[in-house]
C-alpha cells in the first residue's frame, strides 16, 4: 500500500493539467485510444525493467540497483561485445536523468509564472502589466532560497502541502470542467496525423514515471509484489492512465481549440473560486521544483564532489546549487512556450527513459540467457520497442522545436 501510494505521487504530477492540450493535437477519441497504448507501452516497459533488475541482482549477488546501475551490469554481464561500453550505459542514463529533471523544473518556472500572472493581470493596474518573462526573473531570488535546503527531511513538508494543493485545485478545476459539459460531436474525434508527435511528446511526459520506479521497488519488503498479475505497477498504473485520459478528454471537450499548455489557465480569469486555484497550483508546483532539483542535483554532486578539497566543498555544493537553478530559470525565460518546452522534454528525455532504454537492458541481460525465445520474439518485440521510442523521440523533437521557433 505504501509504494502504491508513492508510485501514484510520483506519477501524478503537473503533466495532468497538460493532457487537455494532448488530446488538442489528438482529438478526443483518437487521444483516448493513444493515452491508453502509450499508458501500457510504458507499463510494459517498466515491467522489463524491473524484471532485468531482479535477474541481474541475482547475477551479481546484490540486494538491490539503480537505474544507471541496472544498465551497467546489464551490459557487464551480457554478450562481450557489449562490456567495454558498461560504463557509456550509466553515464548516458544519469545525463538523460539530469536533462529530463531539471527540464521539468524550467517547465515548472513556466507553469508557475503563467498562472500568477492571469491573477496578478486581474487586480494590477494597466502600466503595471508585466511580462511573463519578469515574474520568471521575479522567481529566482526564492528558488535559489528553497533549493539552498541539501536535506530531503525538510523537504518533506513541502511536498505534502504541494499533495494538498494539488489535490484541492484538481478537484476544483474538475468542477469547472463538467460545468455546462458541451456534447461530444462538439470537438473533432481525430486530428491529423501531422500533431501526434506534439500528443506523443506532451503524453509520455505526463504518463513516465520512470524515474521513481527502481527506488520504490528497492525499498519495498516483498519487491515480486511490485510487478506480476495483479501487481502494484498494474493497479496503479491503471488509475494513473485512467485518471489522465479523462482530465484529457473532459478537458479539451469542453476548451477545444482554446486548451492551454495548463489547464488551469482555462478557468475564468476574474473568478475568485478560479483564482484560488491558479494560486493553488503554483504554489504547490513552486515546491515540487525543490524535489524535483533534489534528484539530479545529487547525481551532479556524486560525479563532481571528488574535485573539490573536504574543505571546500561545502561552499561548492551550494554553488552549484546555485549555478543550477539560475540555468533553469534562464532557460524558462529563453523558452516561454509551455505546451512546447512540455512536448520537448516528453519527447527528447522521456522517450530514451521510458521506452529506449528499458527495452535496450532486457535485450542485453537476456540476450545469451534464456536467449532470444521461439522464433526471436524477445528480439523483434524490443526493436518495436525501440523503433517506436526512436520515431516518437525525433519526430515530437522536431514538431516541438518548430512550434517553439514559431512562437517567438
Amino acid at each position: 500500500m505504501d509504494t502504491f501510494i508513492h508510485l501514484l505521487k510520483g506519477s501524478l504530477g503537473s503533466g495532468i493539467l497538460a493532457m487537455p492540450l494532448a488530446f488538442a493535437h489528438a482529438g478526443l477519441f483518437l487521444g483516448l485510444f493513444c493515452t491508453f497504448a502509450i499508458g501500457i507501452i510504458c507499463t510494459y516497459c517498466v515491467h522489463i525493467l524491473v524484471k532485468s533488475a531482479h535477474e541481474l541482482c541475482r547475477r551479481t549477488k546484490v540486494p538491490s540497483l539503480g537505474f544507471a546501475e541496472v544498465a551497467e551490469a546489464a551490459f557487464l554481464a551480457g554478450p562481450e561485445g557489449f562490456r567495454p561500453w558498461a560504463k557509456f550505459a550509466k553515464a548516458s542514463i544519469n545525463l538523460f536523468l539530469v536533462i529530463d529533471l531539471l527540464g521539468c523544473c524550467c517547465v515548472y518556472i513556466v507553469f508557475v509564472a503563467k498562472n500568477v500572472k492571469q491573477v496578478v493581470d486581474v487586480y494590477a493596474p494597466e502600466e503595471y502589466t508585466f511580462d511573463i518573462r519578469f515574474y520568471m526573473a521575479a522567481m529566482l531570488p526564492l528558488l535559489i532560497f528553497v533549493n539552498l535546503i541539501r536535506n530531503l527531511k525538510y523537504l518533506s513538508p513541502l511536498s505534502m502541502l504541494a499533495n494538498i494543493l494539488v489535490a484541492t485545485g484538481i478537484g476544483i478545476t474538475f468542477y469547472y470542467i463538467f460545468s455546462d459539459l458541451p456534447s461530444l460531436d462538439s470537438q473533432p474525434a481525430y486530428e491529423s496525423v501531422t500533431k501526434l508527435p506534439m500528443f506523443f511528446g506532451t503524453a509520455i511526459f505526463a504518463l513516465e514515471g520512470i524515474g521513481v520506479v527502481m527506488p520504490l521497488e528497492n525499498n519495498m519488503k516483498h519487491p515480486s509484489h511490485f510487478i506480476g498479475c495483479p501487481s502494484v505497477l498494474n493497479i496503479g498504473m491503471f488509475f494513473v492512465v485512467s485518471l489522465y485520459a479523462s482530465t484529457g478528454f473532459f478537458g479539451f471537450l469542453k476548451y477545444g481549440d482554446s486548451t492551454e499548455g495548463s489547464i488551469t489557465l482555462n478557468l475564468p480569469q476574474d473568478d475568485p473560486l478560479a483564482q484560488s486555484v491558479k494560486l493553488m497550483i503554483a504554489v504547490a508546483i513552486f515546491f515540487t521544483y525543490a524535489l524535483q532539483f533534489y534528484v539530479p542535483m545529487e547525481i551532479i554532486w556524486k560525479a563532481l564532489k571528488n574535485n573539490f578539497s573536504s574543505a571546500s566543498q561545502n561552499f561548492a555544493n551550494y554553488a552549484i546549487r546555485i549555478i543550477l537553478v539560475f540555468i533553469t530559470v534562464v532557460l524558462a525565460i529563453l523558452i516561454p512556450n509551455l505546451g512546447g518546452f512540455i512536448s520537448l522534454v516528453g519527447a527528447v528525455c522521456l522517450s530514451m527513459l521510458g521506452l529506449i532504454f528499458p527495452a535496450t537492458i532486457d535485450l542485453v541481460t537476456f540476450y545469451d540467457d534464456p536467449g532470444m525465445g521461439k522464433y526471436n520474439w524477445r528480439l523483434y518485440k524490443n526493436l518495436f520497442l525501440i523503433f517506436f521510442g526512436l520515431v516518437g523521440f525525433l519526430t515530437g523533437t522536431y514538431v516541438s522545436i518548430f512550434e517553439i521557433i514559431e512562437s517567438y
